[in-house]
């Protein structure tokens, strides 16, 4: 499985999109499956049996990867980022189980790939959307085990849909024309200077 796929690529929405992959379906049948050989080889009573399979349904459950979008919207100068979360949709009787984060696009600065070690299985990567408030916020809320090469792939697709390339080349550009300014102000500040000591 990808880092994320692409839903929609037009020249205003890009919409990713990312769903559990085959390690935690995989992952959900296994341990569903021993609460059944428990229930099913088990002499004990029925409560006891439907206590197994909703027990390890709920682990399974627990360990699961989450449905998460990604939609860059030029249109509205919005990023929404939204995570669909089963086990908490079933644990809050579905009152929860969605979150939705909303970002200002214009305050988008950079997209890069972050190494993060994922707990007994090694690395894992993901993206990193840094903005200009210094704030920094990651596409997917779980990294991608394995190659970096998807997640990267992303980046490329991302900068290149919004244009950052450019637009930071434009922004180093400004900020050297201001640096340059500001040091011909303190230099007119620092002649005016001496000439007034020169004058006293």
């Amino acid at each position: 499985m990808g880092y994320m796929t692409v839903e929609e690529h037009s020249s205003m929405v890009l919409h990713l999109k990312r769903s559990p992959g085959i390690r935690s379906w995989s992952l959900l049948v296994g341990i569903v499956s021993v609460g059944l050989a428990a229930a099913y080889y088990s002499s004990d009573s029925i409560a006891w049996k439907l206590f197994y399979v909703t027990g390890c349904l709920f682990v399974a459950m627990q360990n699961m990867e989450e449905w998460e979008e990604a939609v860059f919207d030029k249109t509205k100068n919005l990023i929404e980022l939204r995570t669909f979360s089963l086990y908490a949709m079933i644990l809050t009787l579905w009152s929860k189980g969605q979150e939705k984060v909303v970002l200002d696009l214009t305050h988008l600065r950079d997209v890069c790939v972050q190494e993060e070690r994922v707990r007994y299985v090694g690395k894992g990567y993901l993206l990193i959307l840094r903005l200009a408030t210094g704030f920094s916020h990651p596409l997917t809320q779980g990294a991608t085990l394995g190659g970096r090469s998807d997640v990267e792939a992303i980046a490329v697709l991302v900068k290149r849909f919004l244009g950052l390339e450019q637009l930071q080349h434009l922004w180093q550009q400004e900020e050297a024309e201001y640096e340059e300014e500001e040091e011909a102000d303190s230099l007119d500040e620092s002649s005016d200077l001496e000439e007034e000591a020169g004058e006293l």
